[in-house]
């Protein structure tokens, strides 16, 4: 549908404004949230996604799609919930304890709710017991931590182990990221899963929502 193809290319060109005109005159039009949200705003956060992946764009690129998708989707939000559309999953983020470092986290979420799903973004410098409480209260399929220090990566074991003292390690998956970590170190904590990226984060953590669906 030429209307939202037209919301897909403005909002990887970043025009908010237009995007946000565009939605309007899709939901005028009465054509479902749903389907404005899929065809219209989630294929080219999808495109956004991808082109980062590949380095064809930057952080700055990826900054002003997210702002144009977010105007987007602040007018379907209402009619979701009254047709009763869940998102797709929901997924707590946060950098871990000690550590105040939130772009890398930020492009994540954004990447993530690119993807459809809800995220829940506990900020910086959250304890181990936050993220499991938050996970315990809010039904989040997936625990995402960050983090960009060597210093602090190591309280990402602390989650992982506060996470099965909790008794929750079978429903919740927990994923982790930033610049010093690794697959191994990964490994080495019991996480699930590693990931470099961003848009791969927010393939997986969609992986991961769907496979507990």
């Amino acid at each position: 549908m030429e209307l939202l193809n037209q919301i897909s290319q403005n909002l990887q060109a970043g025009k908010a404004k237009i995007v946000k005109g565009l939605v309007q005159q899709a939901i005028d039009e009465g054509i479902p949230a749903q389907q404005i949200l899929e065809e219209g705003l989630l294929s080219g956060m999808s495109v956004i996604g991808e082109k980062f992946k590949n380095n064809e764009i930057f952080v700055p690129e990826v900054l002003v799609a997210a702002r144009a998708m977010n105007m987007g989707a602040g007018l379907l939000k209402p009619l979701l919930a009254q047709d009763g559309v869940r998102a797709s999953g929901k997924v707590c983020i946060g950098t871990v304890k000690g550590d105040l470092h939130d772009i890398g986290k930020n492009l994540v979420k954004m990447m993530m709710e690119g993807k459809g799903l809800e995220v829940v973004d506990l900020g910086v410098d959250v304890a181990p017991e936050t993220f499991v409480k938050t996970a315990e209260e809010q039904g989040c399929t997936v625990i995402c931590c960050s983090a960009l220090l060597t210093t602090t990566m190591g309280v990402m074991g602390d989650v992982v182990k506060a996470a099965g003292e909790a008794g929750i390690r079978g429903r919740v998956k927990i994923m982790v990221g930033g610049a010093p970590v690794t697959q191994a170190f990964c490994d080495q904590i019991g996480a699930d899963v590693y990931t470099a990226d961003a848009a791969s984060a927010a393939d997986a953590a969609a992986e991961l929502c769907r496979a507990t669906a």
